[in-house]
């Protein structure tokens, strides 16, 4: 870890984060909420972050878009490959959104020997993600996507689509 990180992390007071975002991006940050002073971070206008929200992006990145809510206890996760939310997304409470995950081909390794890979996480624009939902790596949700509660994602939603469950599966399209 870089030692640049480690005082943003550790040593800077949360209200120079809260401050240093709101005029560099126009968006509300709670002192409360844990997010890396990065330049891999782009939160657009408007944005909201709650209190107890994590999002840390030391070599990655993660971008927002404009007018984006992320409610208490969240943990944003950016990685090489990057996660992007568009616009006018509410993100739920207590959401983890990830977008890295650990290699596990090889049976006669550990897991941490074996390393990361990265295939990015991208959401679409006016996507409602429910409390306690976990959006894995790689997966792509379209525009107008609602997601229930508890839910699972691990790929591919289509645009307008209702999903819930683990996995999640669509089980109506908006119309």
């Amino acid at each position: 870890m870089k030692l640049s990180t480690i005082i943003s992390r550790f040593l800077l007071p949360r209200i120079f984060i809260t401050l240093y975002y709101f005029f560099k991006f126009r968006c509300i940050v709670s002192p409360k909420a844990e997010v890396d002073l990065s330049k891999n971070i782009q939160i657009g206008r408007k944005s909201r972050i709650s209190s107890f929200v994590k999002m840390k992006s030391s070599n990655g990145l993660l971008k927002l878009g404009e007018r984006v809510d992320v409610a208490t206890g969240c943990f944003l996760s950016g990685s090489p490959a990057g996660l992007i939310i568009g616009n006018d997304c509410m993100i739920g409470p207590n959401c983890v959104i990830l977008s890295d995950n650990y290699i596990m081909d090889d049976l006669e390794q550990t897991f941490r020997e074996q390393g990361h890979r990265s295939s990015g996480t991208k959401i679409g624009n006016n996507v409602l993600i429910g409390a306690n939902t976990v959006i894995n790596d790689g997966s792509e949700i379209g525009d107008g996507v609602v997601i229930s509660a508890n839910s699972t994602i691990s790929g591919k939603i289509a645009k307008n689509s209702i999903v819930q469950g683990n996995p999640a599966t669509v089980i109506f399209t908006r119309r």
